[in-house]
């Protein structure tokens, strides 16, 4: 479960010298809103500040003591008056009844629903209590203040302080219960309230068809689910379930290779030298020749991809927000599907560049017209020492999930040893030759002119140009007569090749 901050709230008061003692939380009393700390719940952050009314900017002291019995939590500390202008400020606004509250700002990562309509908190981490006008909790507040000799808020009138917390929260929470409780009760009730409910739609539909019978309108019948069973029929209005049933989504990993990076631009351009100076050895009193290095660029444009769905405003409605979600939901599966799909395969103008499709990258063939040849592990070998060092240490296998099921019987043709090797350490990649093993589901299967595997460092090699996240724009007029909304989603990226030479594809082919 997530961890969530909550933030409570409570009674607080003060005086001169600045140290204050309080009651932060009683535990037997749920506060306004149901909320419930349980007894030994709570810790403490290694340093609690004093602040007003959740103003980190406010600070104003600090907390350096906690007591905790069966009933109460008390909470000691001491506000800086002598040191900043607004610590006196806020002791000035406690002393004159207006700050009375006391605030726990804490987080939690268990925790469950109670019968009080709010939240029993098991473990709480208290990094923040705040002095606070308006208390949640009626409990909350503070009991002593020491200061010149005072003991008490009101030396004249020294009570049992907690025994007057528990009877004004008691005062103050019954009602509250109380009145729940008679809500609770009427909704319980078969008519659900003190008047008559308004009939459904299926309700009426029921009604009638127990008057008519198979005589009904087709509106009526059309609006129940009629079927028959062995125990005389049933007759019941459908559900609208709040789970969607959908297929599992693959997406290639390139983006997770690959060197990303934003623009706003419709396009970027990469400089690029394609060749290097011509320097030779020369004797004494030789002259020198010039030579002139030959420089280029390569430019990745942002593509777009876009589509539109209709949904009608009825499942809209009944699904109380799900449908759409799930739109969303399916429209970012479907762009990330499709992205991934055109890094490895795309071509031609509308899409960005593939690596299989990209013009420079090495062929290495398999010496066979439809499979990885004779000795797949001797192949691998030569991909592997036929990319350059530089890329080869930082090089990854990419394959789909039936190239790698074989490759994972593939051994040394000396030693015996598998080539492949498992995990060692939890979310490591698998290894080939030493090198991380991809799974790639839009790879090729081995296969007659096929490109099953890749190898090289893709970081390098693959740049992915982000234009705009996607966009998703939901148009509920264009369509509002026949109760449709059009959401539209679009996207633009980009993708190429930048550097070939980091690149290794193997193709199905002979020599």
């Amino acid at each position: 479960m997530k961890e969530q901050t909550i933030v409570t709230k409570a009674r607080v008061g003060i005086s001169d010298a600045g140290e204050i003692e309080g009651v932060a939380w009683l535990f037997g009393l749920p506060d306004s809103v149901g909320d419930v700390i349980q007894p030994g719940a709570i810790s403490f952050a290694k340093s609690v500040p004093m602040v007003r009314e959740h103003d980190e900017g406010a600070v104003v002291g600090v907390w350096n003591g906690f007591t905790e019995d069966s009933d109460k939590l008390t909470v000691k500390g001491a506000m800086f008056v002598d040191g900043i202008a607004p610590a006196r400020k806020a002791r000035d606004e406690v002393k004159a009844g207006k700050a009375t509250g006391l605030s726990l700002k804490f987080s939690s990562d268990d925790y469950e629903k109670n019968e009080h309509g709010g939240t029993t908190f098991k473990k709480a981490i208290v990094s923040e209590i705040s002095l606070c006008r308006l208390p949640v909790h009626p409990g909350a507040r503070i009991t002593a203040v020491k200061s010149k000799g005072t003991k008490h808020m009101d030396d004249n009138n020294q009570v049992d302080v907690a025994e007057q917390i528990k009877t004004e929260a008691k005062a103050f929470v019954d009602p509250i219960i109380a009145r729940m409780d008679k809500l609770e009760a009427k909704m319980n009730r078969p008519a659900g309230g003190d008047g008559a409910q308004e009939p459904t739609e299926q309700r009426k539909a029921f009604g009638e068809y127990l008057r008519k019978g198979d005589r009904a309108s087709a509106d009526v019948l059309k609006a129940l689910v009629v079927s028959s069973d062995p125990q005389g029929g049933y007759l019941a209005p459908t559900e609208m379930s709040a789970e969607f049933i959908r297929d599992l989504v693959e997406y290639s990993p390139i983006r997770g290779l690959a060197t990303v990076r934003s623009t706003s631009a419709p396009a970027v351009s990469y400089p690029k030298r394609i060749g290097a100076t011509n320097a030779k050895w020369k004797g004494e009193g030789q002259a020198q020749e010039g030579s002139e290095p030959s420089f280029g660029q390569v430019e990745i444009p942002a593509r777009e991809i876009n589509t539109f769905v209709d949904i009608s405003n009825q499942l809209l409605a009944d699904s109380a927000g799900v449908a759409e979600a799930e739109v969303r939901m399916a429209l970012a599966e479907d762009f990330g599907l499709k992205e991934g799909t055109s890094f490895l395969k795309g071509s031609g103008p509308l899409e960005p560049e593939g690596i299989l499709n990209a013009a420079g990258v090495t062929v290495i063939p398999t010496g066979n017209a439809s499979t990885l040849g004779t000795n797949p592990a001797d192949l691998l070998i030569d991909v592997m020492y036929d990319l350059p060092a530089g890329y080869r240490g930082r090089g990854s296998w990419l394959m789909n999930g039936k190239t790698l099921a074989a490759a994972r019987k593939w051994k040394d043709g000396t030693t015996g040893t598998y080539l492949w090797q498992p995990a060692y350490v939890a979310g490591q990649p698998e290894t080939i030759l030493g090198r991380p093993v991809i799974e790639c589901p839009d790879m090729d299967d081995i296969g007659a002119g096929a490109t099953p595997i890749v190898f090289g460092d893709i970081a390098t090699g693959y740049r992915i140009v982000d234009r705009i996240g996607l966009s998703i724009l939901v148009n509920p007029y264009l369509l509002a007569t026949n109760g449709v909304t059009r959401i539209h989603a679009t996207r633009r990226v980009g993708g190429a090749v930048v550097q070939a030479a980091a690149l290794r594809k193997v193709v199905c082919k002979t020599a």
